[in-house]
């Protein structure tokens, strides 16, 4: 394969995406949307049985409803991999965007998209309405062939929101205006993130950089670089401000706005759809919740350790990537990218050989990207395409200890989909909470075998320093987001929020959960925070605090398990789509997350991690 060498230092490299497609303009995605349009075409003749039944569709018979089976299950083939043939193109443009916002032809791809998307979106509904509205006996019906047993989980399970359908029109009518409503003020963000540059003062020298950059000097261990490029980044965020409320309000007053309507029988909220998306019910989320405000004590300590550490009495907003300081052991040494995916590897290899080997593999294919570039987007992700089953990886390395850590949380998404590419398509789909559990175990397992060959209290400190980062990050700055939207979603029920309003809001949620920890607040944090403007869902906050004390949970077994962790964990991992997550915690894990019992012997396992590492500051900072 051509290209940039693995040894090419501290950088990371350019990702492959070839192996899907050439180019946004090439041939092979003009023969797949071809495809996808006559795809479209027969199950546009599929719903000329399946629509007039739905008029009476609670009702329906198993006589009266055969030939409305048969063409729900010719149109559940055709949803399928029409469903693959749109999002491929769409998973290429996206990577595209990321690695650079300008890319004209990613661009229009992405507009060519939309069309189709609409149309593929109107044209599902019918089979959702049908599947969602028939009695349980059609149901049973549908499902007893090969063709659809498969999607068991995925029909009962969206059944349970059956009561917020609006009629087909309707329907139709929210997904074509959401193109240009709700999704094109989340594109107007993405565009925005891509495109924005800021000036931080570098050795003396002021520079001009995308933002993305710019959060990479907050991996180093200058305390003054770190909060120039924080407070750049927000100053050029703050320039912006208008423009984010009106995104972020317009998406907001749109989910609002659907709750309103969908509240037919019952009531509907806006953390329903989220819920019902992560597949737990509230009782989790409110467990969840109260033993992480429980926890506070604990993060608030890991944080004014951080700050101990660093000389200073207080944590600052530009510290929740900072690297292990300078002078406890060398942790703010640049590590090389080819060393950073060894050090994966070699963990991952010491849970079983073959996650080790899939690292490797992920490498040498160059299914990862992590170049530094101004036009990139921040963040980090996994992305797969649908019809190769094939993961990517996406991130900016630039040689922080904590970039190695994302490095590993992201390939740990990787591997959770690697793992189930060989299972049906509709038992590969899972929610987002427990779509953490293998990214934040990985992270997990690359801190522990860090922690294992440490030779000097230094380099211990340097590890269980990342340790302390992720309580902190997950603990504190997670349910802070959540405290945000939710109170954020609460007054935007009555008007739009100004950016002052906003910025309001989000110093109250910081110092909510930080409390005397925290230097200051970071009030732009709604603005420069891209989960907040992903218009496809909504509350991408408290996946990640699930999947933390779930992961810590699932790793707690491995000891006590021995040789037979690794089967359960990839049993787990592999039932993902087709269970809940409370179903998979008691089948995997004999626990029960209505409870607090379990979260809170995660958390306990976490205190004790935080007494080491203050031991570790008293004996390596003073």
């Amino acid at each position: 394969m051509n290209g940039p060498s693995l040894d090419s230092g501290t950088e990371g490299i350019a990702w492959d995406l070839s192996d899907e497609y050439p180019a946004a303009d090439a041939p092979e995605v003009e023969r797949d949307l071809e495809r996808l349009d006559a795809l479209q075409d027969e199950l546009e003749e599929a719903n000329r049985v399946l629509v007039p039944l739905l008029e009476a569709a609670e009702t329906l018979g198993l006589d009266d409803g055969a030939d409305g089976i048969g063409a729900a299950r010719r149109a559940f083939a055709l949803v399928e991999e029409a469903r693959r043939l749109l999002s491929d193109p769409g998973v290429y443009a996206s990577c595209c965007l990321s690695v650079d916002g300008g890319d004209e032809a990613a661009l229009a791809l992405v507009g060519r998209l939309q069309a189709r998307e609409k149309r593929f979106a109107e044209l599902a509904e019918p089979l959702s309405q049908f599947l969602d509205r028939v009695p349980d006996r059609v149901v049973e019906a549908f499902l007893d062939d090969a063709t659809t047993r498969d999607a068991r989980f995925a029909v009962e399970h969206s059944r349970k929101r059956r009561h917020e359908l609006l009629d087909l029109s309707e329907e139709n009518l929210v997904t074509a205006l959401g193109q240009d409503g709700i999704h094109a003020w989340g594109r107007l963000y993405d565009r925005l993130a891509g495109t924005l540059v800021c000036e931080v003062e570098v050795d003396g020298e002021v520079r001009t950089m995308g933002v993305a950059q710019a959060a990479g000097l907050m991996q180093r261990p200058d305390d003054g670089l770190r909060e120039r490029a924080w407070r750049a980044i927000n100053t050029a965020w703050d320039a912006h401000g208008e423009s984010c409320a009106a995104a972020i309000n317009a998406i907001a007053g749109w989910r609002l706005e659907m709750c309103r309507k969908r509240s037919n029988g019952r009531s509907v909220h806006f953390l329903d759809a989220p819920l019902h998306m992560n597949r737990i019910v509230p009782e989790t989320l409110d467990t969840l919740l109260s033993v992480a405000r429980e926890a506070r004590p604990v993060a608030r300590r890991a944080a004014l350790l951080q700050a101990r550490a660093y000389r200073k009495a207080r944590y600052g907003p530009w510290d929740q990537r900072a690297p292990a300081p300078l002078g406890s052991g060398g942790g703010g040494a640049a590590i090389p990218y080819r060393e950073a995916l060894d050090i994966v590897a070699e963990s991952y290899g010491g849970v079983d050989p073959g996650m080790g080997a899939f690292v490797r593999m992920m490498a040498e294919n160059r299914w990862i990207e992590g170049t530094v570039g101004p036009r990139k987007q921040p963040g980090a992700y996994c992305t797969r395409f649908a019809r190769s089953r094939n993961p990517r990886v996406y991130m900016t390395y630039t040689g922080g200890a904590s970039d190695v850590i994302t490095l590993a949380h992201e390939l740990g998404h990787g591997y959770h989909a690697w793992v189930m590419r060989d299972l049906p398509d509709s038992q590969r789909r899972y929610g987002m909470s427990i779509a953490e559990t293998a990214s934040t175990f990985g992270e997990t397992i690359v801190r522990d075998a860090l922690l294992a060959r440490a030779e000097t209290p230094q380099a211990e400190f340097d590890i269980v320093w990342e340790e302390a980062t992720a309580a902190v990050a997950f603990l504190l700055n997670i349910p802070a987001r959540f405290e945000f939207e939710r109170n954020f979603y609460e007054a935007r029920a009555e008007r739009p929020r100004t950016p002052d309003e906003l910025k309001e809001t989000m110093r109250e949620a910081w110092t909510a959960w930080y409390g005397d920890s925290l230097s200051e607040p970071d009030p732009l944090f709604w603005a420069n925070k891209l989960h907040f403007y992903i218009s496809g869902l909504s509350f991408y906050n408290f996946p990640y605090l699930f999947g933390y004390l779930f992961s810590l949970g699932v790793h707690a077994r491995r000891e006590a398990l021995g040789d037979a962790f690794f089967p359960r964990y990839e049993a787990l991992l592999r039932d993902t789509g087709r269970m809940t997550a409370e179903d998979l915690a008691a089948k995997h894990l004999d626990a029960d997350l209505t409870r607090a019992d379990f979260w809170r012997d995660t958390v306990r396992v976490l205190e004790a991690r935080i007494d080491r590492f203050e031991a570790l500051v008293e004996r390596c900072v003073g």
